[in-house]
């Protein structure tokens, strides 16, 4: 049977071994000496063997002690680098974060505050992943990443969405279209007849009264760069919500959609049952306060 090591007595023992005395190691430890003393006694007890010459006025190892000397440095030094890094764990000061969340979440709400964590958290890598929002949902529930942002299309037990925020559907035509000309919010019946093609986040409009637009687009484009061209080429108008809206295209005009006013919600996606490590907890944490408000 193996002998249970605890490692304060072989710090005693390694201190006396260091000072050559049991009263210098005792002052250095803020111990008395009969408990530095007893501490590696008991060491000696577990092991079955002495490390220390009995007589004597001067501490001297016994071969047995000389054998373990550096294989106690060792494990002391390995059980100090093991408790640095826990510490620094629990600290957030290390540790690896991957989430996932959609392309405008990553594009217009996540740099600001990110810069601002990996600033004040220079150890801990961060790994994003961006896609749809039924990628990024995926991508959660297999456990692919610690937690996401998103919007929550399909209700899931195995997921725990917490809404932090609005993001208005407005239709996206050319900057020259009659619509972005007339400069005010839609209804959506001034959006019958026209040539609509629908886009991932289309399907906001389901259970809506804009509803029935969808029904009439002959055209589906789910990149994002594929539908701004299509867009600038005047091929047809779409809905976007806001965050998705590319603001620097002057080309394009953004018209939010009055009636009915369509919003998607973007909250935090965790997995039920689920601990996050520290590092994630506290970009987490760092994300509600700073940037999901």
């Amino acid at each position: 049977m193996l002998p249970e090591l605890k490692i304060a007595q072989i710090r005693y023992f390694l201190l006396v071994a260091e000072l050559k005395s049991f009263n210098a190691a005792a002052r250095q430890a803020y111990r008395t000496q009969p408990a530095v003393s007893l501490a590696v006694r008991e060491l000696e007890q577990k092991l079955g063997q002495a490390l220390i010459e009995k007589g004597g006025g001067r501490v001297e190892l016994t071969p047995f002690g000389e054998h373990c000397l550096p294989l106690f440095r060792g494990l002391i030094e390995h059980h100090d680098r093991i408790a640095r890094e826990v510490s620094l764990l629990v600290q957030h000061e290390i540790g690896q974060v991957s989430i996932a969340t959609v392309p405008s979440v990553a594009s217009r709400v996540l740099p600001a505050p990110l810069a601002r964590f990996v600033a004040e958290h220079p150890n801990v890598q961060i790994s994003i992943q961006d896609g749809s929002a039924d990628s990024v949902q995926q991508l959660l529930t297999q456990g692919q990443v610690d937690f996401a942002i998103s919007s929550l299309w399909m209700a899931d037990e195995q997921i725990e969405f917490a809404p932090m925020l609005h993001d208005q559907v407005g239709v996206v035509c050319r900057a020259d279209h009659p619509l972005a000309q007339a400069g005010e919010a839609l209804h959506w019946s001034q959006l019958q007849g026209l040539a609509m093609i629908r886009n991932g986040t289309s399907r906001l409009l389901e259970g809506t009264d804009a509803e029935g637009l969808l029904a009439y687009s002959r055209l589906f484009v789910s990149n994002m760069i594929s539908l701004i061209a299509m867009l600038e080429e005047g091929v047809g108008i779409s809905t976007l919500p806001y965050l998705a809206f590319p603001q620097e295209n002057g080309k394009l005009a953004f018209l939010p959609l009055a009636a009915p006013k369509v919003e998607r919600q973007i909250g935090l996606l965790t997995r039920k049952g689920r601990s996050l490590s520290p590092a994630a907890q506290a970009l987490m944490a760092f994300l509600k306060a700073h940037a999901l408000t």
